[in-house]
């Protein structure tokens, strides 16, 4: 395969930047606690300081995969696929989530929403961040909303994410992990005064599971 033609699939959706998938629980969100199987796309350009998986940013480092055999994997675990990244709306989502539909599986992505909302998805975590916020239709699509936590704007940050998406997407707030001890106790006297948030802690890190 010549590198043009490899482009052209990777343009298409029938390639994608694969850096991990593996079976764990899903430790965050509405969906905690549920066996879950993650596909991890590499590519990311929103540039969080604090991600946990920067390693995910250059696609480059993660091998094309074809669809096919990313579905052929998954469907040999769980009927729920969550599909995260780095930033996996960088890519045509829509053959892999067409090809996980057809199979019965249930598909979740996790996105920070700045890039076109493409694929077909039964449940859409929304983690909008400040340097590239995310698109209209992610906003009137989501879920559930998920903002983290660093420092004390981000309260202020998470009220103007909250005021745009739709009446009935559950909202969260979680900490940063490596900020977790000081800003648990903010989020927590937050969520008890504004009662319309949700807590949401990484379960997953505690349990010491992927």
């Amino acid at each position: 395969m010549t590198r043009t033609e490899q482009q052209d699939l990777i343009d298409k959706g029938l390639l994608l930047p694969l850096m991990e998938e593996f079976y764990t629980i899903q430790g965050e969100g509405f969906h905690k606690g549920t066996a879950a199987y993650f596909i991890r796309i590499g590519g990311c350009d929103v540039g969080c300081h604090w991600c946990d998986v920067k390693e995910s940013w250059l696609a480059e480092l993660h091998p094309p995969t074809e669809t096919e055999k990313i579905v052929s994997n998954a469907v040999k675990y769980s009927n729920t696929i969550v599909v995260t990244g780095g930033e996996p709306l960088m890519w045509d989502m829509n053959p892999l989530t067409a090809q996980l539909k057809a199979k019965g599986l249930q598909t979740h992505i996790e996105t920070s929403g700045a890039y076109k909302l493409s694929g077909t998805w039964d449940w859409i975590c929304l983690s909008p961040k400040k340097m590239k916020l995310p698109t209209e239709k992610v906003y009137e699509k989501a879920h559930e909303l998920k903002c983290i936590i660093y420092n004390k704007d981000d309260f202020r940050f998470a009220e103007e994410q909250a005021a745009k998406v739709n009446k009935d997407c559950i909202l969260y707030l979680q900490p940063e992990w490596s900020k977790r001890d000081k800003v648990v106790p903010q989020i927590v006297n937050y969520v008890m005064k504004n009662p319309k948030w949700k807590v949401s802690l990484q379960t997953h890190k505690y349990l010491n599971i992927p």
